[in-house]
C-alpha cells in the first residue's frame, strides 16, 4: 500500500466514476496468482528469485535484471517521497519542498529498527495498514457510495479501456498493485518460516503461505477499491471530474463531506501508506542487492541510497512544476512499475515451470496457462501504451 495506489485510484475514480473498479479487482487477482508463484519458488528451492536469476542467467543478463529491479524500487520510493511530502504539507502546512526533505529522515526510523526481527516488522506494517483500512471504512461511511454503480463497475468493460487515458490509468493501477520488486521480496521472506525439507512439510508450507498471500492481497484489494470508490462518490458524483491529484482531493473532501475530520484522516492514512511501503521497499532492496550482486550492506545504508536516488527527481519535479507535479509524477511512477513487470515475470514463470528445479511442485498445466496469459496481457498492454505515447508524440 503506497501513495502510488492513491494517485491512480483517485484519478480513476474522479474521472471515470466506478467504471475502472474492475481493473482494481483484476489487478489484485493477477497479483494473487503471481505472488503465489513467487512464494512457491522460494519455499521449494529455499532460494529467492534474485539468487536463482544470478545462477541461471549470464552475468550480463543478471546485471540487466538487477538494474531494472532497482529502477522499480526507485520508482516506488519516488511515490513514497511524494506521498509523504504531500502528507506533511497537508497536515503541517509546510511547503512541498520542505516535505520532500522531511521524508529523508525516515532513514532514521529504519535505523531504529536495527536488530528487530521480521515478525516485528510485519507487526508494524500490519498496524500501518490497519490505520489505512479503518480510515477508509470511516470515510466511505461518510460519502455513502452508490452501491448499484459499484456493482456495475465490477463488470469488465473493454470499451472503457478503448482510449489512451483510461488505459494509462489502468496500467498505473496494475503497476501499483503487482509491484515487480515485491515478486523478488516475497520469494525471500517466505523463507523466514522454518520448513522441513520433506515433500509433505513443503506442501503444507505452500498451503499455509497461499492462504496468507491471498488474505493479505484481499485486504489490499479492499483498500484500493475503497480509495477509488471514495473518489467516485465524493468527486465524480458531485461533478468534480478533474480531481487528478491528492492535494486537490484533500481540499475538496471537507466541503463535500461536510466535516474537516475526513480530510485530516485522509492525510494521516496517506502518511501511513508511505511508511508501510518504505519498510517493504527497504527489505526488497536488500534482497535484490544480495541476490544479484552477493553484496550485503546495513539496512539503513540501503534505505539511504534508495531514498537519495528518489529525492532527486522529486525535488526537481516539485521545483520545476510546482504542486501540480505530484499527481502526474505519482501516476507516472506506477506506470514505470508496470513497464518493469515482464522482466520479473518471465524468469519467475520459466523457473516455476522447470521440473528439474521444482520437482513435484512444478506448475500444473492450468497454472502455466494462467501465468503465460498474464505475461502476454501485461506485455501487450505495456507495448500498446509505449506505441500510443511515442506515436502521439510523433
Amino acid at each position: 500500500m503506497d501513495p502510488g495506489n492513491w494517485a491512480t485510484d483517485i484519478e480513476a475514480g474522479s474521472r471515470y466514476g466506478y467504471s475502472l473498479l474492475f481493473v482494481v479487482v483484476l489487478s489484485s487477482l493477477a497479483a494473487m496468482a503471481l505472488q503465489c508463484l513467487s512464494m512457491r519458488l522460494g519455499i521449494v528451492t529455499n532460494q529467492d528469485l534474485a539468487q536463482l536469476s544470478r545462477q541461471r542467467y549470464s552475468p550480463l543478463v543478471a546485471k540487466g535484471q538487477w538494474l531494472l529491479a532497482e529502477l522499480s524500487i526507485i520508482a516506488c520510493d519516488l511515490a513514497e517521497v511524494l506521498g509523504g511530502a504531500l502528507a506533511f504539507h497537508l497536515l503541517f502546512k509546510c511547503s512541498l519542498t520542505v516535505g520532500v526533505i522531511l521524508t529523508a529522515f525516515d532513514t532514521l526510523i529504519v535505523l531504529g529498527l536495527k536488530g528487530k526481527n521480521f515478525r516485528d516488522l510485519e507487526a508494524i506494517i500490519l498496524a500501518l495498514i490497519a490505520t489505512i483500512g479503518v480510515g477508509y471504512i470511516i470515510e466511505l461511511a461518510m460519502v455513502k457510495p452508490h452501491w448499484p454503480s459499484v456493482v456495475q463497475g465490477l463488470i469488465p468493460s473493454w470499451e472503457t479501456l478503448s482510449s489512451r487515458e483510461p488505459m494509462y490509468l489502468a496500467i498505473g493501477i496494475l503497476g501499483a498493485t503487482v509491484m515487480p520488486h515485491n515478486l523478488y521480496l516475497h520469494s525471500s521472506i517466505v523463507q523466514t518460516r522454518a520448513v522441513k525439507r520433506d515433500p509433505a512439510s513443503i506442501a503444507q508450507a505452500i498451503g499455509y503461505s497461499r492462504i496468507d498471500t491471498i488474505v493479505s492481497l484481499v485486504l489490499a484489494l479492499l483498500i484500493n477499491a475503497a480509495i477509488l470508490m471514495l473518489a467516485a462518490a465524493a468527486f465524480h458524483a458531485t461533478g468534480h471530474h478533474e480531481v487528478t491529484d491528492i492535494e486537490h482531493a484533500y481540499q475538496l473532501l471537507a466541503p463535500i463531506v461536510g466535516t474537516g475530520f475526513a480530510a485530516v484522516l485522509f492525510a494521516v492514512t496517506l502518511l501511513a501508506s508511505g511508511q508501510s511501503s518504505t519498510f517493504t521497499g527497504t527489505v526488497a532492496g536488500q534482497v535484490i542487492m544480495e541476490g544479484f550482486l552477493k553484496l550485503k550492506i546495513p539496512c539503513w545504508q540501503r534505505r539511504f541510497i534508495t531514498r537519495a536516488l528518489a529525492l532527486i527527481p522529486a525535488l526537481i519535479g516539485v521545483q520545476m512544476l510546482g504542486n501540480g507535479a505530484v499527481g502526474k509524477l505519482l501516476v507516472a511512477s506506477q506506470v514505470v512499475l508496470s513497464l518493469q513487470l515482464p522482466f520479473a515475470l518471465y524468469p519467475l514463470i520459466r523457473m516455476t515451470n522447470d521440473r528439474k528445479l521444482m520437482g513435484q511442485f512444478v506448475n500444473r498445466v492450468p497454472t502455466r496457462m494462467l501465468a503465460w496469459t498474464l505475461f502476454v496481457l501485461i506485455s501487450v498492454a505495456n507495448l500498446w501504451l509505449v506505441v500510443q505515447t511515442f506515436g502521439g508524440a510523433a
